[in-house]
């Protein structure tokens, strides 16, 4: 598929956090019906270093199908966002577009919206 079809997600911050954070947007996105119908939700891992048990956890991607509505995918991260007590920094990256969102401000949702519709 085009890269416009994928839309990648990380989050910034110490490893632990941020994984953990990753781990709960994905899981989130995967029990929100209108995201789950109409994108393959996957992570990617890095590789193990020497004398690790696993990767962490890097990068949640989303293939998207024509029938993806964006303001869904914005609507599921607020309500994620608003569950977590310290979250960190999200970095949404689609088609050479990256945001990077601090928040779950209106502001800050419709910035993702026009990045991921642009």
């Amino acid at each position: 598929m085009p890269v416009s079809n994928v839309i990648r997600i990380s989050v910034n911050g110490d490893a632990h956090g941020a994984d953990e954070d990753l781990r709960s947007l994905q899981q989130w996105l995967r029990d929100e019906p209108d995201i789950r119908g109409h994108a393959v939700i996957s992570a990617e891992s890095a590789p193990a270093g020497e004398g690790e048990m696993g990767g962490a956890l890097d990068v949640v991607k989303l293939v998207i199908d024509t029938g993806f509505q964006v303001m869904n995918f914005g609507l599921a991260y607020a309500a994620w966002r608003s569950t977590r007590p310290r979250p960190a920094p999200v970095t949404v990256e689609r088609g050479g577009t990256r945001i990077v969102l601090d928040d779950d401000d209106p502001e800050t949702i419709a910035r993702l919206l026009r990045a991921l519709d642009g």
